[in-house]
């Protein structure tokens, strides 16, 4: 064989081998949602606290500073019953308030026809809501679009009940 030749199928070769690899690493991974947008205010700890639970999930995280909510969620189709201190949106889908990582990662693979899920007011123990010395709450996260919400998963503090 001569040198040109040689060259080139151990280029070819190299590259089945490492596009192998890339291709067996793309689907050794479930397929991650998209960027989630979270809307709050800077000056919101709480909120801080459970855009850092998300991110520590795994999911990315880009955060829109506002001081009024109130268009944000109407816009969102958010019912009055959910509202929060911060409103989310990913992969079309609007997360309101204090949802766990794991309640959001179990919407996502199965949303049906919903809008979107929430937790109203600041439920403590919550993600975001921890209190050291205080037990957390039991909560339930919502599903709401078209009709009254309905109860979508039960927590206590960020796991579930």
């Amino acid at each position: 064989m001569k040198m040109p030749v040689k060259l080139a199928a151990i280029a070819v070769g190299a590259l089945a081998v490492g596009g192998g690899v890339f291709l067996a690493e793309g689907f050794a991974r479930p397929a991650e949602a998209a960027e989630m947008t979270v809307y709050k205010s800077d000056s919101c700890g709480c909120c801080g606290g459970w855009v850092d639970h998300i991110r520590r999930s795994g999911i990315e995280v880009n955060v829109v500073a506002t001081d009024d909510l109130a268009p944000v969620k109407q816009r969102l189709g958010v019912p009055q019953s959910l509202w929060s201190c911060h409103t989310a949106v990913i992969d079309g889908k609007v997360i309101e308030g204090h949802v766990p990582a794991a309640g959001v990662k179990a919407f996502l693979k199965k949303p049906g026809q919903a809008r979107g899920i929430g937790v109203g007011g600041m439920p403590t123990g919550s993600p975001g809501m921890e209190a050291p010395g205080y037990a957390p709450d039991r909560y339930d996260v919502m599903t709401f679009g078209e009709g009254a919400p309905a109860r979508f998963m039960t927590f206590v503090g960020a796991d579930p009940a």
